[in-house]
């Protein structure tokens, strides 16, 4: 089926190249025979001069062009031009002698009037070469910019699944932590038998499917987020008792606002992990609103000792896929002082 195809397309190629010389022979014939009235003697003179065209067009085509030209060995292409100059104009030169021998008979007054100048005679042939190798070109500068475009996609096609492998790869990495320490605390509820388990696990259950079913999408609204950080945070309450003091305020949270899923969450689950007792209690503050195009998000806990960005959970994470997901459109400020572990996280969702 392949060879049967690739001799349909060289029979067409053939085709095509015999019709083009046709024309052309067509054209000598009318240029040639402008001021003549013996047509018969001009389309002779053609025929002689068309194997000259056809191999003077075909040698810049197949062998100067893409052998030396489309390669920039200009040197070599300028010596082997020359040559074919050289080769070409003499050659036109017997085309001429031939029209004053055998076509004229030796009288140059019965000759061709175009024929008798070199210099028509020359263009008319070098006119021909230049517009198919001007073609040529052409078709070989489309061809390179196809490829070069076809070559530019794949990478980008491949970048891409490399961006979305380490993002993944990142998730993951995430999600372990988080579940951890979530049975962690239901385990220790399950232990001392108390009334708050069952509502422990139906919210660990909303959360679970937002970790399956939700995460894997670029983009979720703001809301849900929300309210799987409010599943989040009611969890940690059980698990603190009275030893926990959190504000969540969120206000202008739009219905149509989308966020990546689980940006925020970790952030708060840092400041659970990390933060220290003060006074007797953990104090958290948590403030989220927005705009059109902006998220506004800050997060502070107490803590005592020194804390760094590699202690924090998935905090390096985080900023690898918000270099992946919204590349230069955030602000991510991360302050340790006065006894406060303070982060602020500003996303523009233009």
């Amino acid at each position: 089926m392949l060879k049967k195809e690739y001799i349909i397309k060289k029979l067409g190629k053939l085709f095509l190249h015999l019709l083009f010389w046709c024309l052309v022979l067509l054209f000598f014939t009318y240029f040639f025979g402008a001021e003549s009235k013996n047509y018969s003697d001009t389309l002779s003179f053609s025929f002689f001069l068309m194997p000259i065209t056809i191999a003077t067009t075909y040698v810049s085509i197949y062998k100067l062009i893409p052998e030396y030209l489309i390669t920039k060995r200009y040197l070599l292409f300028g010596l082997y031009s020359l040559y074919t100059l050289i080769i070409s104009g003499y050659l036109i030169m017997v085309s001429i002698f031939f029209s004053f021998i055998y076509l004229a008979g030796f009288e140059y007054n019965a000759m061709n009037p175009v024929t008798k100048n070199m210099l028509f005679v020359a263009i008319a042939t070098y006119l021909v070469v230049i517009l198919v190798s001007a073609f040529k070109l052409l078709k070989s500068n489309l061809k390179h910019s196809e490829k070069a475009k076809n070559l530019e996609t794949k990478i980008l096609e491949t970048q891409l699944k490399l961006k979305e492998q380490e993002l993944n790869y990142l998730k993951m990495q995430i999600h372990p932590h988080f579940l951890f320490n979530t049975l962690n605390t239901m385990y220790g509820f399950a232990l001392k038998k108390a009334d708050e388990t069952p509502e422990m696990i139906l919210k660990l259950s909303n959360l679970l499917d937002y970790l399956l079913y939700q995460v894997d999408k670029p983009f979720v609204l703001l809301t849900t987020e929300i309210n799987h950080i409010k599943d989040y945070i009611e969890l940690e309450k059980m698990r603190f008792n009275n030893t926990l003091k959190i504000n969540f305020n969120y206000s202008d949270t739009s219905e149509t606002t989308k966020i990546a899923p689980m940006l925020l969450l970790p952030f708060i689950e840092n400041s659970f992990k990390h933060g220290s007792l003060k006074n007797g209690a953990l104090n958290i503050n948590i403030d989220l609103n927005c705009n059109n195009e902006n998220i506004y998000f800050k997060i502070e806990n107490s803590y005592k000792k020194p804390q760094t960005i590699s202690n924090g959970i998935g905090l390096e994470n985080i900023k690898k896929r918000l270099d992946l997901v919204y590349k230069a459109n955030y602000n991510l400020i991360i302050n340790d002082n006065d006894g406060l572990f303070k982060v602020t996280l500003n996303l523009n969702n233009k």
